[in-house]
Parts: C-alpha cells; sequence; structure tokens
C-alpha cells in the first residue's frame, strides 16, 4: 500500500492510502526520490480541486526518480535511469487535475515517451536539483518571453521559487537584473545570484530602479531605461507601477496569476508603444534547463530552502505558505 497525496475539498488536503494501478505496455512506473511544492499546489487546494471544488484532485508536479519498471512497447528507456517528468507531456497532466500525481512512492507515467514526457538527468546532478527542472522551465520561459539578452535591463517583481529562477536565468545570460520583494530573506536569495534589489516596504520603487537603470526621455517624461519587466508576484498596483516606468518599447510579461482584473491606465502607453504579454508553463524549455543543470547545480541548489521526507509532506505544504521560503524540497528514501 501507497500514499498518494490529495485534495478533497477546499482547504482540505489529505496523505490518502493509495493502490497504484498496473501500468500498460506503453507505461513506465518511476519510484519518486524528489518533488517540490509548487505555488500552484497551494492554490489548488485553497479552491478545493481541479476544475472544481469537491474533485480529488492528486497533487505534484515537480518530479524526478528512477525508472523501476518498462512497458513493452516503451523504447529507449531503461531500468534503474535517473529520470524528470514532464508533465505538461503527460497525458494525464501529472498533478494538475489527472488521476496521477507526483507525491507518492510510485508514479505512474501513462504514454511515457523518452525526450518529451520522459526525460534523462544528466551525470552527476542529484534528484532534488533534477526535480527544480519544471519550475526553472517556467522562470526560462518567462525570460525568454521578455526577450532578454545579454545587456539587456531587467526587472523582476517577486522573489518567490519562479521569480528566483527568473533572475538565476536572466543573469546567467549576462542582464542587469533588480528583483522586487517584501520578504528580506528572498531579497537575499536574489542578491547570492546576482541581482540589485528593492525593498517595496522600505524604498520608493520607482526612484530605486530609476537610479538603477538610468533613465530616458520620452515625450517630455522621465522613463525607467529598464528594457524589459516580469511579474512573478501578482500584485495589482505593479502593472500600473510598470507603465509609468516604461520606456518606448519596453516589455512588460505577466506570469503571476490574476484572479480578479486589474487597471490598466491605458493613456500612458500611447506614447511609449510598450509591450504587455503573458508568459505561461514552458512550451520547449525543458531540453534547455536540463543542459544547463550541470553548470549551474550549485545555484540551482541554493533556491531550495527546506527539505523534508515524503510523510511531512503536510507540513511542507505549510511552509510553502510562508513568504520567507524559496523552494520545499519533498524527498523520498536516500538520494
Amino acid at each position: 500500500m501507497g500514499h498518494l497525496l490529495t485534495i478533497h475539498d477546499v482547504n482540505d488536503v489529505r496523505l490518502d492510502d493509495y493502490i497504484r494501478p498496473e501500468p500498460g505496455p506503453a507505461d513506465v512506473l518511476v519510484r519518486m526520490k524528489a518533488c517540490g511544492i509548487c505555488g500552484s499546489d497551494l492554490s489548488y487546494i485553497k479552491h478545493g480541486g481541479i476544475p472544481r471544488p469537491g474533485t480529488l484532485t492528486a497533487l505534484g508536479h515537480e518530479g524526478a526518480g528512477e525508472i523501476i519498471h518498462v512497458g513493452a512497447e516503451v523504447s529507449g528507456i531503461s531500468l534503474g535511469q535517473p529520470v524528470i517528468i514532464n508533465p505538461m507531456n503527460t497525458p494525464s497532466y501529472i498533478g494538475s487535475g489527472g488521476p496521477e500525481g507526483a507525491f507518492t512512492e510510485e508514479l505512474l507515467v501513462r504514454e511515457a515517451r523518452l525526450g518529451d514526457s520522459i526525460l534523462p538527468i544528466p551525470a552527476g546532478v542529484s534528484y532534488e536539483v533534477a526535480a527544480m527542472c519544471e519550475p526553472l522551465a517556467v522562470a526560462m520561459h518567462g525570460v525568454n518571453r521578455a526577450g532578454a539578452k545579454a545587456g539587456d535591463k531587467l526587472v523582476v517583481f517577486g522573489c518567490g521559487p519562479i521569480g528566483l529562477g527568473m533572475v538565476m536565468w536572466a543573469v546567467d545570460r549576462g542582464c542587469d537584473v533588480i528583483a522586487l520583494d517584501l520578504a528580506e530573506e528572498r531579497l537575499e536569495r536574489a542578491r547570492a545570484l546576482g541581482a540589485r534589489t528593492i525593498n517595496p516596504a522600505r524604498e520608493d520603487v520607482e526612484a530605486r530602479i530609476k537610479a538603477l537603470h538610468g533613465t530616458e526621455t520620452c515625450f517630455g517624461r522621465e522613463k525607467a531605461g529598464t528594457d524589459a519587466y516580469i511579474d512573478a508576484a501578482g500584485a495589482p498596483t505593479i502593472l500600473a507601477q510598470v507603465v509609468g516606468l516604461a520606456k518606448r518599447h519596453a516589455r512588460h510579461v505577466i506570469t503571476a496569476a490574476y484572479l480578479k482584473p486589474v487597471e490598466l491606465p491605458a493613456g500612458p502607453m500611447l506614447t511609449t508603444e510598450m509591450t504587455i504579454t503573458t508568459a505561461v508553463g514552458y512550451p520547449d524549455e525543458f531540453p534547455d534547463v536540463i543542459a544547463a543543470m550541470p553548470r549551474l547545480q550549485d545555484k540551482i541548489a541554493a533556491l531550495i530552502s527546506h527539505r523534508l521526507p515524503f510523510d511531512r509532506v503536510l507540513d511542507g505544504l505549510d511552509i510553502a505558505a510562508t513568504p520567507q521560503s524559496a523552494k520545499v524540497m519533498i524527498t523520498f528514501g536516500e538520494d
């Protein structure tokens, strides 16, 4: 008898007894080794399930582990292989509404395909660093959507796990990065990654961004020299703040989830021709993230603030909800 972390209703999540289905000929089984807690897990719990409250919903989508069964029709995947699961490429969208979730001892991956839903972990990379692939792919996609390139000036709002990942990728790419958060612990992590930081509770955001990134004049108005902004925080004031700061052709990427409409002061946008767009998921980023893991594994490991065994996953959810935490990693047995 195994266990599976499952939402039952609004704010009702339990570690249930679980009998795993038998794998079919196109499936593989993964003995889980590490799985991260995601902000969306906490959102699903608040909502009470997917798609609607009261729907039993298995959790866990940031997983890595070891192959322990390979179906007869599966090619290229071998027993004992250390792998990362790409949940977006699984038919049941593991951990985001399907019957399978990665917070379990043995995960069934249906219709497994090497290089698609199952990706090998590079030699020498730990399971917990490998399990960071999913949030790091979300972060990379946001940086890609911002069009960030070497020499660009970038502002990241929010230094949770996704925001910190964005800071890491942007600094690695050669950008001049400013990161904002209300929690000093998170700002300290952003500084360790190479960003300059602003705490909006203590500093004038507009004045500090202009001081750090310089200014440009657009139709007689002083604007920040920032090339791109990314909202990984979800505060309703950010959009208007960015519109006020944005220079000509600046880019703004919203990757935070907004449940209510936010105000857009469209007037100032007319003269700057700025772009507002969004970023979700990781259509193509998994292979790029994995390729960078051997080189960046120490920085990736530093994004993990807490490690707890699987039997304490409910405690992990509480920790992940605190503003001081970065990534909370759940481990299974020995890494």
